[in-house]
């Protein structure tokens, strides 16, 4: 998913999920998606996502699974992936992403 000055997150099908994801019983609301709980993944608290009361502009990702590569090894093809900067979006930096990604210290303004 492409969001405005951010790098791409990726959504899994939760069919397609190969580890165990537990609720850690923490919710958070986007305003554009909607609510959003917090997953615990491979024991690690809080290095997943999901959606599970979504908009309905945003209802294909009900319940899809996004990761944290500050928190696991994510990859795209064999490329590892890199945190968007900041810590607190989820997007995934790779070589092939260009333009400034919002999360770092000085893009606060736009």
């Amino acid at each position: 998913m492409l969001e405005t000055a951010s790098a791409p997150t990726y959504y899994i099908p939760p069919d397609e999920v190969r580890v165990e994801v537990v609720s850690s019983g923490h919710e958070s609301f986007c305003e554009w998606k909607g609510v959003g709980e917090s997953l615990n993944v491979l024991g690690q608290s809080g290095a997943g996502w999901r959606y599970v009361r979504v908009f309905e502009e945003f209802s294909r990702i009900f319940n899809w699974v996004s990761f944290y590569p500050s928190k696991l090894d994510c990859f795209v093809g064999k490329e590892k992936v890199r945190p968007q900067p900041g810590g607190f979006y989820g997007g995934w930096v790779t070589d092939m992403l260009t333009g400034p990604i919002k999360g770092s210290a000085d893009s606060g303004g736009w």
